[in-house]
């Protein structure tokens, strides 16, 4: 099944996004971009979480759809309902840190497939900095340490670096940024199989580079509001659920960029 998906997405709790960036406004816009996949953003943020779970239902294997009791009075756009939309658990963390003499600001993107795993990333999360504050939260923490994280909070859950040529907060941004996806993720740096091109960069431009071609390259549209969603976004052809996702990202099987 081919379908769209745009998964780095923020809601209200960010700063700097629109106030309708709730549950309902983002599947509404979806369903008229022809999104059927979605990032819930910022699911580190303990608002943002209840909402999550009070507003979501399990619809496939690590998705989720919004609970028929949503309070939008108009479920259906056309033949289209907006509780067709499958969100993702997604979240955008910003690590600033010093290594080897240099300050670091990179960003990255996390999924998670269940609402266990994602409580236990922020629980973890919770005893390093605020996640309070912004819905993308800044903590002073190692890419290297956060990938650990992630990695342990489920067999399924992964990371992809943000933006990658972002100058200022990126990992080969070349303000704050790192030479390799391997000088910045160490050890762990096996467990990177996609990354995100970012606003800054399309799939041509990163074609460029040779070191970048063992991992998938996604887009997605990084929306500060509803009517940003879609700007950028990926293409797949398989089953739409989190682990066969996945798998598209992490084999190229399935995957149309």
């Amino acid at each position: 099944m081919k379908f769209f998906a745009d998964m780095h997405i923020h809601s209200r709790y960010s700063r700097a996004t629109s106030r309708d960036s709730n549950l309902v406004d983002l599947a509404l816009a979806a369903t008229r971009k022809g999104i059927l996949v979605l990032g819930t953003g910022d699911f580190t943020h303990p608002a943002w979480f209840r909402e999550l779970q009070e507003g979501l239902e399990p619809a496939a294997p690590g998705l989720f759809r919004l609970k028929e009791d949503s309070g939008c009075a108009d479920l259906r756009k056309g033949a289209c309902s907006i509780r067709d939309v499958l969100f993702v658990l997604q979240v955008e963390i910003s690590t600033i840190y010093k290594k080897d003499g240099r300050t670091r600001k990179v960003h990255h993107v996390i999924y998670v497939p269940s609402f266990e795993a994602a409580r236990r990333l922020r629980d973890e999360l919770d005893h390093i900095g605020n996640l309070q504050s912004d819905g993308r939260p800044i903590l002073g923490l190692d890419s290297r340490d956060l990938l650990e994280i992630v990695l342990e909070s489920d067999a399924g859950s992964y990371l992809v670096p943000a933006h990658i040529w972002t100058p200022w907060f990126s990992v080969l941004g070349d303000k704050s940024g790192f030479e390799s996806i391997g000088e910045c993720y160490g050890d762990l740096a096996e467990h990177i199989f996609a990354v995100e091109t970012g606003l800054s960069s399309d799939p041509p431009m990163n074609w460029r580079v040779s070191s970048l071609d063992r991992y998938r390259l996604v887009s997605n549209s990084d929306a500060h509001s509803p009517a940003k969603l879609g700007r950028e976004a990926g293409v797949f052809d398989c089953e739409p659920d989190y682990f066969a996702i996945r798998r598209a990202l992490e084999t190229g099987n399935g995957y149309l960029g």
